[in-house]
């Protein structure tokens, strides 16, 4: 077999043409009838005896073609990538040509390749990036969320206060019809948490345990049950109890409740203060990374071939489908419960794939263009980091992870440190704040 052209095609698309001669087809052939003549019957001769011509002649020349060509194929493509030196990213598309006038085979085999990537601006990219501040709002809401939290119930016997917790039956009625989902018992239902249909959890406000009262609320017009929407409703409830929600002081007892590490409310303002600004920082880093690889990519040439991102879908759905199969449920599953087929699903994942795709490409040839290495040091660290991740023996994650993949990941990964150190970073206009802010430098 021999490579006879190489042609280059749109979309990083390669034209393989490969011509297998004759003696090798026939080679396949006898392959192909010693593995499926077996299992053929001719009249006149057991099962599997009867010699390969008369197969033939019985079932045409071409009996044993398809799979003399399967057992051809991966050889001649092995050839043919070598010596084109190519680098596949996806299956090729394959049509066969004219035979050759000694009776051999054409493959013509159309394979998606990685794409040359042509850098434009990659250093000195101009981006804003915010400071991040966290105000004293902001740590006294937290205490109050921390309150909320660990806050008690008591019955109290009185009547009904926003904010107040209460134990009810309810029924609920349309022109004196009952309708399905409208009847609980024993629901607790916080006056004012908005988790009920507008004006339903005002009209309860006052009522005491043991009292009944008619609800009548009007359903919004945008309401999900269809039939419900826009329709007056009377909702016939009983009380049964009334529960005030107490909160604790916030004082030193307090933060000693919620905290191991301080022994004073000031310790745990300041616990809350660093761990806001950790989280935020965290938000604005990711933020000012996504800009300079945006930036970058928006100016990068490179002519991406369909395979690339239909691969990179493949591998989203993967493992998007491996998470909720850890929460017992299978894909098609989720896809019949969210009425979506899989065409749509994947889809949704397009332009997350894209990215991540140009993102790869970019960063590569970043690393490639400056030269950037992975030192022996930096692997072993990311083996360490890796057993620490998943609980293994660093030998174990060796084995499982080869260390050229890693190298690549840690070479890509540098890449866009790269990109980041050589970044100007631009500082986010200034937003006013109402409140004094607690400093994060």
């Amino acid at each position: 077999m021999e490579l006879k052209n190489t042609e280059k095609l749109e979309h990083s698309v390669v034209a393989l043409t490969i011509e297998v001669t004759k003696a090798e087809l026939e080679a396949a052939k006898d392959k192909a009838f010693k593995k499926a003549g077996k299992n053929i019957t001719v009249p006149g001769f057991r099962k599997g005896k009867a010699p390969r011509k008369m197969i033939e002649k019985l079932y045409g020349d071409g009996v044993f073609f398809e799979e003399a060509f399967n057992i051809v194929y991966p050889e001649a493509m092995d050839m043919a990538v070598e010596k084109a030196g190519i680098k596949p990213v996806g299956r090729a598309d394959v049509d066969l040509g004219d035979p050759s006038e000694e009776g051999g085979l054409t493959i013509i085999a159309k394979v998606p390749v990685e794409p040359e990537v042509e850098l434009g601006e990659y250093k000195g990219i101009e981006v804003e990036k915010e400071s991040v501040k966290v105000l004293a709002a902001d740590v006294k809401a937290e205490l109050n969320r921390m309150a909320q939290r660990n806050a008690r119930t008591e019955t109290v016997d009185r009547k009904a206060k926003k904010n107040d917790t209460l134990d009810i039956d309810f029924e609920g009625f349309v022109d004196g019809v009952a309708f399905e989902g409208g009847k609980a018992e024993h629901h607790a239902l916080t006056l004012g948490s908005g988790s009920f249909i507008p004006g339903f959890e005002d009209q309860l406000i006052g009522c005491k345990a043991g009292d009944e009262k008619d609800v009548v609320v009007t359903f919004p017009a945008d309401y999900h049950a269809a039939e419900l929407a826009g329709k007056e409703a009377v909702f016939k409830c009983k009380v049964h109890k009334v529960e005030e929600t107490i909160l604790p002081e916030l004082d030193d007892e307090f933060a000693k409740d919620v905290s191991d590490s301080c022994e004073t409310l000031d310790d745990l303002k300041k616990e809350i203060t660093e761990r806001l600004k950790k989280q935020r920082q965290e938000v604005v880093d990711q933020d000012f990374e996504d800009k300079v690889l945006d930036a970058a990519i928006a100016t990068m040439q490179a002519d991406i071939p369909e395979a690339m991102y239909e691969n990179q879908i493949d591998t989203l759905v993967r493992d998007f489908g491996y998470r909720i199969q850890m929460q017992g449920m299978g894909l098609e599953q989720y896809l019949k419960m969210s009425g979506t087929d899989i065409g749509g699903f994947r889809a949704m994942f397009r332009q997350q794939a894209e990215r991540q795709v140009k993102s790869h490409l970019l960063l590569k040839k970043v690393a490639e263009v400056e030269n950037i290495a992975v030192s022996d040091k930096e692997i072993e660290e990311e083996y360490a980091k890796l057993a620490e991740q998943y609980g293994m023996e660093v030998d174990k994650v060796k084995a499982a992870v080869a260390t050229d993949a890693l190298a690549a990941d840690l070479r890509i990964s540098n890449a866009l440190e790269f990109l980041k150190k050589h970044a100007k970073v631009k500082k986010a206009a200034k937003k006013k704040a109402d409140e004094a802010e607690v400093s994060a430098e």
